[in-house]
């Protein structure tokens, strides 16, 4: 699939509906692919710098099989640069939908991530949400990357079907590039969504998320998110940088 690039990452541009038939035909494979399970990352304005700044990262997602505009401001440095974005697709969502074509199969999804209690949550909930759905199993993501010789066995043992891993970025991308050659058909990089499913968390009302200003409601929720927040308008003149710079951004790195 034809990538546009924003700062040196590499996005498919679809549609939710188009991404989510692309997340299914890997779902829908009768066994595991050779070259290992699918991988699909949804990198929002912070993820796309952290990347920059990290070269092993920024090969990390350039490997994924689907990456997805998750963050609103993603979407508006493709417009800038002349990419007309058919939608924007939150992976909160897209995992929603997943959830209710797997309802239907009978497919499993293990939840790796958040504090325990949310992770419990999370699982608990979708479970109920969706009967079909079958709960594999679910661990916290508060071990150290040393540790996870027992979460890597038991996951070779229930071999789920869709693997959620919640770790932040870039550990959750970094983990899941790493531990490819498990007996998982699709892995995805879901950030605080375990959170959000499990009800610790509240997404943004219908109004703000269309309007693409979920990032103004979890400020007003949470103040201390300031400084994570004021990447937003550093990503935002980056890119007009490397825009009026004749495709450089202001470190002379060429914007493929």
């Amino acid at each position: 699939m034809q990538k546009t690039r924003v700062l040196g990452v590499g996005f498919h541009v679809m549609t939710m509906q188009e991404t989510v038939d692309a997340a299914l035909s890997y779902l829908a494979d009768d066994g595991i692919r050779e070259n290992g399970a699918a991988a699909v990352y949804t990198p929002n304005p912070e993820v796309v710098m952290c990347a920059r700044r990290d070269a092993a990262f920024m090969d990390v997602l350039e490997r994924g099989e689907l990456v997805i505009p998750d963050g609103i401001g993603v979407v508006y440095a493709m417009r800038i640069n002349g990419v007309r974005v058919k939608d924007r697709v939150p992976g909160c969502d897209l995992v929603q939908k997943l959830f209710a074509a797997m309802n239907e199969t009978g497919q499993s999804v293990y939840f790796l991530g958040g504090a325990a209690a949310s992770v419990a949550g999370a699982a608990e909930k979708m479970a109920a949400a969706y009967p079909g759905l079958q709960v594999a199993g679910y661990h916290d993501g508060y071990f150290k990357d040393n540790e996870d010789t027992l979460i890597i066995e038991e996951i070779e043992r229930l071999k789920p079907d869709l693997l959620l891993v919640g770790l932040g970025c870039p550990r959750q991308e970094k983990w899941i590039d790493a531990h490819r050659h498990l007996p998982v058909k699709l892995m995805m990089g879901v950030g605080g969504s375990i959170d959000v499913m499990s009800g610790t968390v509240k997404r943004a009302p219908k109004g703000f998320q269309k309007l693409g200003l979920e990032w103004l409601y979890r400020l007003a929720k949470q103040p201390s998110r300031l400084g994570r927040q004021m990447i937003l308008p550093m990503f935002m003149l980056t890119v007009i940088g490397a825009r009026m710079f004749g495709g450089k951004d202001k470190k002379g790195k060429e914007r493929k």
